[in-house]
């Protein structure tokens, strides 16, 4: 075995001799292979003295073995997997380029090359990323979440993620005695990027650590403020909370709850101040200045332990939390609770069995014991929930809620597909984007005419084509045109140029506004077309824009030429207008059977029950317009609301026209006369009766006429129909068929 010995530890090494500490850390991470890990400390101790004979200056004051066994230390008090301190050992060394991550793979194994590897793909982001930049792309805190999903997207292996933890605790130790700029730098990416993760891995003793680092250089102002007052009472408050834990634990013995372990709370002054601000309190104000703990042996003694808490004090309304019931979304429980306790101080106290503390404390590390097999003790029966959990963190899903142990298994099964990729801006802003994402996707998300005038794109610095799939952590700038539009090429999927949805969304609107005119001419003749077929009156294009959720009529002639209106929409809600409630519907045909006047469906407004009929000169159907004139000894007959016949005889009698409109029924047929003019050909008039066989229309009547000078035929066919829709349908079915010129409704 290789041994490194060391006769004298400074602040950043060894307590005392090599093998004696080599014994201690074996004993509390259960080393895999104790020698590897020596060999891993030789070698990093070889590195550091190799840069200092070269007049390397550390940039932070500690080099890279140093800087490794600070690492190990951490990790040992976090009781981490042993499996990762040769990594821990050797990143340093591989970061600042003594040794190669093949150097690695070959003496130390793959696991420990691929452990560094991670971490240094989590470190690339600070060579492009700047928290304190001002964020152009949308809300900073947004910025900074993108970032946390990108560092675990990045991390397949959660120890790569506590690696990277503990390397930073000891970087933001060291910058004490840095100048200002690299302090504020290192504590701005620990406070937004890696005291959030801490909290996110339940990491809980290296959260507090980091938080109150960053923020003593982040805001030294206030920083010094709380530390100072916190100072001038120590005496009094470790007095008070002396008091306070006497009293604890005689009442919690006089109730009967045995083994609790009452201590005070370390005071943080991160937490301190943000309660302050969000609170707007004074110092004096805050209750948690004063906590205590208690650690109890059962689920059933933190409630009792809570009952004995309340009888000794008043309890704070609204200051009480229960994270045993509703644990946080990092797995944290804990009962929280305020009281007004001795000398009327405000006093916190947290109440939580030695389990619960251990995973507030450390968080995943936790649990590494049950991952190397071995003997698991009472908490054992819950290593799936944990195991489950801990999943659950990688995918940083954020609130758990009530949702049970199967319902996470099936919603982290049933997004196994749903992978991210998180890229940088040239500016070192993260954006968030769909797997298998483009440039061409990248510039629409950074801004449309981004997207628009797209030329070319580089991705780490290198030329790369458009439809080059973009991954995580990779830097993509985009070259732009001045002026100019997208390729029409960018729509055909199988070129994979566009992967998003909202990206092809943009591209199609381009070419759209470009040939609004184009689409504009081609929608009037479609509906030209329409309602000459149709016999119908001209439409209100602006009355009916709205009622189809566009501006002006142009606009609905632009979306019928562009294909985003079907012609059936527009003449259905042009007879909505015309007789509201009365919308056509496509409905089953029922054969036509023998009627009396009095079935035809018709309303007669404020009359009811009067004999009916279907006009014959104009043969109105459902969703025409219509009118009733009242006969002598017929009733009312029904005529289109235009109809020539009509409009004359409203002329010489106005008082016998009277209003009716369609009624509700929809299995009454109406005749309708239909004109057909096609080239002549054997068997056009079966084929024509075909399709309205097919339709299940029936055919009451039909006239044909040959004209051999131009070699055409043409055809009045009465159709039974129920209603215009109906129509319209059938109409279009017949002018389908091979050698038919023309196909309308004809009104005599």
């Amino acid at each position: 075995m290789v041994t490194v010995r060391r006769q004298q530890a400074d602040e950043a090494d060894l307590d005392g001799n090599f093998d004696d500490w080599l014994d201690r850390v074996s004993d509390q991470c259960h080393l895999p292979d104790r020698a590897l890990f020596a060999q891993a400390c030789q070698w990093a101790r070889q590195c550091e003295d190799a840069g200092e004979r070269a007049g390397r200056v550390w940039p932070y004051g500690i080099g890279c073995y140093r800087i490794g066994l600070q690492m190990v230390g951490i990790l040992v008090e976090l009781r981490a997997d042993g499996a990762m301190l040769p990594a821990a050992v050797l990143y340093r060394s591989v970061r600042e380029g003594h040794l190669s991550l093949l150097e690695v793979e070959r003496e130390f194994g793959a696991e420990t090359a691929g452990l560094i590897e991670g971490v240094l793909r989590m470190a690339a982001i600070g060579a492009v990323l700047n928290p304190t930049r001002k964020a152009v792309l949308g809300q900073h805190d947004g910025q900074l979440d993108n970032v946390r999903k990108m560092l675990v997207a990045m991390v397949d292996d959660v120890r790569v993620a506590l690696l990277k933890l503990a390397e930073r605790t000891v970087i933001i130790r060291a910058v004490k005695d840095a100048d200002d700029v690299r302090r504020q730098k290192v504590a701005r990416e620990v406070f937004d990027i890696y005291a959030p993760l801490a909290h996110r891995l339940g990491v809980g003793q290296l959260k507090w650590e980091l938080e109150d680092l960053s923020f003593r250089y982040l805001q030294p102002g206030a920083y010094k403020k709380i530390a100072k007052l916190l100072d001038e009472k120590r005496l009094a408050r470790e007095g008070y909370i002396d008091n306070v834990l006497s009293q604890l634990r005689q009442q919690l013995e006089k109730f009967g709850i045995q083994g609790a372990e009452v201590q005070g709370r370390a005071k943080h002054i991160y937490s301190i101040w943000r309660k302050m601000q969000k609170k707007h309190l004074d110092f004096y104000e805050v209750y948690d200045v004063r906590a205590v703990r208690i650690l109890v042996q059962n689920l059933r003694d933190c409630y009792a332990a809570l009952g004995v808490v309340h009888s000794l004090w008043q309890h704070v309304p609204k200051e009480f939390d229960d994270y045993i019931a509703n644990p946080k979304e990092n797995g944290y429980q804990s009962l929280h609770t305020a009281v007004v306790g001795p000398e009327r101080k405000m006093l916190e106290v947290q109440i939580r069995t030695a389990e619960m503390h251990e995973d507030a404390e450390l968080g995943v590390c936790a649990h590494w014991r049950y991952k190397e097999g071995s003997k698991r003790d009472k908490r054992g029966a819950d290593y799936e929930h944990k195991i489950a959990w801990l999943r659950q963190v990688l995918e940083w899903h954020d609130e758990l809620g009530e949702a049970s142990l199967d319902s996470v298994v099936a919603d982290l099964r049933g997004n196994e597909g749903d992978h991210r990729v998180y890229v940088f801006t040239p500016e070192g802003h993260v954006l968030d984007m769909e797997a298998g994402s483009t440039p061409v996707d990248f510039a629409y998300q950074i801004h449309t005419e981004v997207g628009h005038r797209c030329r070319g794109a580089k991705v780490n610095g290198h030329i790369v084509p458009l439809n080059y799939e973009v991954k995580t952590g990779e830097q993509i700038e985009i070259l732009t045109a001045k002026e100019g539009g997208p390729s029409r090429d960018w729509l055909t999927p199988s070129l994979g140029y566009v992967k998003t949805a909202s990206a092809r969304a943009r591209i199609h609107h381009w070419f759209k506004r470009q040939d609004r005119g184009a689409h504009i001419a081609q929608g009037r003749q479609i509906l030209d077309k329409e309602r000459s077929r149709l016999a119908l009156d001209k439409m209100d294009l602006d009355a009916l824009a709205p009622e189809l959720n566009l501006k002006t009529g142009e606009d609905v002639l632009a979306a019928l030429g562009a294909g985003d209106l079907r012609i059936s929409q527009v003449v259905n809600q042009a007879q909505e207008l015309r007789a509201p409630g009365q919308g056509q519907q496509e409905l089953a045909f029922v054969p036509s059977r023998p009627r009396s006047s009095g079935e035809v469906d018709i309303t007669i407004q404020g009359v009811g029950n009067l004999m009916t009929h279907i006009a014959a000169c104009c043969q109105p159907v459902p969703g025409d317009p219509v009118m009733g004139y009242i006969t002598l000894g017929r009733g009312v007959t029904v005529h289109h609301a235009n109809c020539p016949n009509l409009l004359a005889m409203q002329g010489e009698d106005p008082e016998r026209v009277i209003e009716v409109s369609w009624g509700q029924a929809d299995r009454i047929t109406y005749p309708v006369d239909v004109f057909v003019r096609a080239w002549d050909r054997q068997g056009l008039l079966r084929d024509l009766l075909s399709v309205l066989a097919n339709e299940r229309v029936n055919v009451t009547a039909a006239h044909t006429e040959s004209h051999p000078h131009d070699n055409t035929a043409t055809m009045l066919l009465t159709i039974e129909i129920s209603s215009l829709g109906n129509l319209g349908k059938v109409l279009a079915k017949l002018d389908q068929l091979p050698g038919v010129l023309e196909v309308r409704r004809y009104k005599k």
